[in-house]
């Protein structure tokens, strides 16, 4: 005979062991579910088991950054997604809108933020920051300046960079993808 009473105890055991998910962890699992990546974009969680930190790649296939790797970190605060996620470039590069720690200025992880935007709208934005700069709305104002004053010189001081090289006396680290 079944003893209903220890059947219900065992449930409500298992359910306290495990542990409730933040309204922040149930919109990052809707957005992960929901995102479709292009080729150009993968990610990675290093603990499968924590979704709100995690890492994307973005390889450029056209653009002036073709041909170079980007790894960005995502954390995300339990304030997802009324706050926007925490993105970070790992590496030190060459862009009017990346500083040489690693942040990121694009308009929608900070003032434009709305709830309504997701994951995909910020992973979008990351990529098309490598198709088309914006020097208007600077990090690094030395790139900017570079890029407005002369484009051709700006695209040798990518492709110097990428390599690993210097530009104006700052070394970069090598994106360059290995073939």
């Amino acid at each position: 005979m079944i003893k209903i009473w220890s059947v219900k105890k065992n449930e409500e055991a298992a359910a306290k062991k495990k542990p409730k998910m933040t309204a922040a962890q149930l919109r990052v699992q809707k957005d992960l579910t929901e995102l479709e990546l292009p080729d150009t974009m993968k990610t990675h969680f290093p603990d499968p088991a924590d979704v709100l930190n995690f890492t994307l790649t973005i390889t450029p296939d056209e653009g002036i950054y073709k041909g170079g790797q980007f790894n960005f970190t995502f954390a995300i605060n339990p304030n997802y997604p009324h706050e926007p996620p925490k993105v970070r470039c790992t590496q030190k590069i060459y862009h009017p809108n990346l500083d040489l720690e690693g942040n990121v200025c694009l308009n929608i992880l900070r003032e434009d933020w709305k709830p309504v935007l997701n994951l995909s709208s910020v992973m979008v934005g990351l990529q098309y920051l490598f198709l088309e700069p914006n020097p208007d709305d600077p990090l690094n104002k030395e790139a900017a300046e570079d890029l407005r004053r002369n484009r051709q010189s700006f695209i040798s001081n990518v492709n110097t960079s990428m390599r690993g090289g210097s530009v104006k006396g700052e070394r970069f680290d090598s994106v360059l993808i290995r073939s």
